[in-house]
């Protein structure tokens, strides 16, 4: 019988993770927003971990980390972001960094493997500038009229300074070569509990959800909270919040089976307790896979928002932020994933959709694209408790390199 393939350690794995787990620490996760200094220590730290896998380091000048090979044969391009939210989990990112590097540090060296695995590090995949940046600017989405409009959203900086600041002002921003890659693999935890309620270990990623954001305005008259009667009120911040539920009602009534939607900011203006807001505004996101389902609901938010204004007393307006459409990942590399879930997770294995937007959907533009999901504890993520068992982190990492191996020897 022939010896089994080289497959991945995962001692090392959970080595890695730990040692990015210290850089920002924060509780039980860490804190490292975009451009912050544990970002910048971190993009260093892979930078010098690339080269044992055989890869040539490179950071460019938006944050993103390349690892390329010069084995011959199919390139494979895996890999993630390494940036959090604020005070924020562990794993999100980092897991699929790791696992991506070590596909490249098992399969690179191993001469019955045809090809390499390249390893990317994508910026700002978490937003804190703006959409999937890193990522989109390597498939040539990203203008530079876009980074000179970026800004912080937590303290208004813009990205040329934060750029400049972790010293990376001058240097080029590396684009994709058309036509190198046989396609780009993200792994993930779940973010969610279907799969540690399921029982299973690997998550099939089959599509991953459309955001659409909005700006609902509210425009009504400020006065003082004690001498103005009730009746006379045009009380912006009342609005909003009736506008809040008033979509609560309405839209289980024509929603998909998997939409969401959340109220994620509620300003009031001037925002004192001792007057009436005259203004108010609140930033509201859905999701779904179908965009046609997308499309029903903001047709109804407006019809909402014209008939509030018509009863009154307060003004509504809706305005989209953003459009980002569902993207369906290849089926060859679902098959793939599944097949080796089936040799190293027992089958137990489940395809399903992401609820969550990831930078494979930006990859998925230029190139087949798949992603696998590891389960996530109580389903708990952006938040410093995020966790994942060790064991189904290696079972992860072990699915995951096997999954790079097949897609190569294709």
């Amino acid at each position: 019988m022939p010896p089994h393939p080289p497959q991945a350690n995962g001692e090392r794995v959970l080595a890695d993770l730990n040692a990015l787990r210290t850089i920002g620490a924060y509780k039980t996760g860490v804190h490292r927003p975009t451009f912050s200094e544990a970002h910048a220590r971190s993009l260093e730290w892979l930078a010098n971990k690339l080269p044992e896998a055989q890869l040539t380091a490179a950071v460019d000048g938006i944050g993103n980390v390349l690892g390329t090979s010069r084995k011959a044969g199919p390139k494979l391009l895996a890999g993630s972001h390494l940036e959090s939210q604020n005070h924020a989990g562990w794993l999100d990112g980092p897991l699929g960094v790791i696992y991506a590097l070590e596909a490249a540090r098992v399969l690179n060296p191993d001469p019955d493997v045809n090809g390499a695995v390249e390893v990317a590090s994508w910026c700002d995949e978490e937003g804190h500038f703006g959409q999937f940046l890193g990522s989109r600017s390597w498939v040539g989405a990203v203008s530079e009229d876009d980074i000179d409009a970026a800004r912080d959203r937590s303290d208004g900086r813009s990205m040329r300074e934060a750029i400049a600041a972790v010293g990376l002002a001058g240097r080029p921003r590396l684009r994709a070569v058309r036509g190198r890659h046989i396609g780009y693999l993200e792994a993930h935890i779940e973010q969610g509990e279907t799969l540690q309620s399921g029982g299973l270990k690997i998550g099939i990623v089959t599509s991953i959800v459309g955001i659409w954001q909005y700006r609902i305005a509210f425009a009504g008259e400020q006065n003082h909270a004690g001498t103005t009667r009730m009746a006379i009120r045009k009380d912006a911040g009342l609005a909003l919040a009736r506008f809040c539920v008033a979509i609560d009602e309405t839209f289980p009534e024509i929603c998909g089976p998997r939409t969401v939607w959340t109220t994620g900011r509620i300003t009031l203006d001037p925002g004192s307790p001792s007057i009436i807001p005259g203004a108010a505004e609140m930033l509201f996101q859905m999701r779904d896979v179908d965009s046609a389902v997308i499309e029903r609901l903001e047709e109804r938010l407006r019809a909402m928002a014209t008939d509030a204004t018509a009863r009154g007393p307060c003004s509504v307006t809706v305005e989209r932020l953003r459009t980002g459409m569902p993207c369906q990942m290849d089926a060859s590399f679902q098959d793939a994933i599944e097949a080796a879930g089936a040799e190293l997770a027992d089958g137990k294995s489940l395809r399903m959709p992401s609820a969550a937007g990831h930078d494979a959907q930006v990859l998925a533009s230029i190139m087949p694209a798949g992603m696998l999901f590891v389960p996530s504890i109580g389903g708990v993520s952006h938040h410093w408790t995020e966790n994942t068992a060790d064991e189904d982190i290696v079972t992860g990492a072990q699915v995951f390199v096997e999954t790079c191996r097949k897609l190569l020897m294709r």
